[in-house]
């Protein structure tokens, strides 16, 4: 399993506080892999409001005593006092960002940007720009650099933005995005199910009886990044699952995620994380031996 978890204050208590209109209490993600598997269950729920965000693969809710599935772009809404229970199944590739908040003035912002109370569990998209912006509010929490309260809370605000625009989408768009939805998550499910494949973008448009040009717009459009960029961050985010979990050696991963050449594999994943495999691995290790 990866964490990285922040907490305002170094406490994971959930508070309730009114003295500005919107504070971060905490985020973070959560990634498993393998057999792992992992509940939450809150009987009172907490005090303070909670958005959830699939990044990737999906996950198991209960909402009044029922299971539902939501898979990736996706998140869920929690209010204060709401019962929680979710769980992650290792096998299901769950890669889940959260945040907590709280304020005098949430809830009015939250029906500002359309998360009315009947809004529990809504469709976003799988974006790196919504991963984006969790990260860097975990970052700036980690830091506490000066005004870092207020730059944490324009982070959120500018994640409900993006909410919003989804949500208002007009109903023409909608038929049209709705589409094009539907086509880049079946490529998102192929590109998971084929990644350490090569794979021809063209082929693939053409196998779904679409132009190159269009496929790749329409994937943009729902993901924030082209077909190449995501098979890329599937690719490094399984290398990286492997490099935590396993004793597999750099070449046997490099091969494992795609990739005949290690020294090329280990280029491009230094590229994407600042880190080599090897240094990766190390700093991973080292973070749990001192946890």
């Amino acid at each position: 399993m990866y964490i990285n978890a922040a907490y305002l204050n170094n406490s994971k208590i959930d508070f309730e506080d009114h003295s500005r209109p919107l504070i971060v209490g905490s985020c973070g993600i959560y990634r498993l892999s393998h057999k792992e598997e992992m509940t939450t269950y809150r009987a009172h729920g907490r005090v303070d409001y909670q958005i959830l965000y699939v990044a990737s693969g999906k996950t198991r809710f209960f909402f009044d005593g029922q299971e539902e599935t939501v898979p990736a772009g996706h998140m869920v809404l929690y209010r204060p006092g709401e019962v929680q229970k979710y769980v992650y199944y290792g096998t299901e590739l769950p890669e889940v960002y959260w945040v907590h908040f709280t304020g005098s003035e949430t809830r009015n912002i939250l029906e500002k940007y359309s998360m009315t109370d009947s809004i529990r569990v809504f469709h976003t998209g799988i974006s790196l720009e919504h991963a984006g912006l969790f990260r860097r509010m975990i970052r700036e929490l980690q830091m506490c650099k000066e005004n870092y309260q207020e730059y944490l809370a324009a982070l959120l605000e500018q994640l409900f933005i993006m909410i919003h625009r989804q949500l208002t989408i007009n109903t023409a768009q909608k038929t049209e995005i709705s589409f094009q939805n539907e086509e880049a998550e079946l490529a998102i499910t192929y590109f998971h199910e084929h990644y350490n494949q090569e794979i021809s973008i063209g082929e693939y448009a053409a196998s779904r009886h679409m132009s190159t040009c269009w496929f790749i717009r329409s994937f943009k459009q729902y993901t924030g990044i082209t077909p190449m960029q995501y098979i890329l961050s599937v690719r490094i985010s399984n290398a990286q699952s492997l490099l935590e979990a396993t004793q597999y050696n750099i070449t046997e991963i490099s091969n494992i995620v795609g990739y005949d050449n290690p020294l090329y594999f280990s280029r491009i994943f230094k590229k994407q994380r600042g880190l080599s495999p090897l240094e990766y691995r190390k700093r991973v290790r080292s973070k749990h031996s001192h946890d």
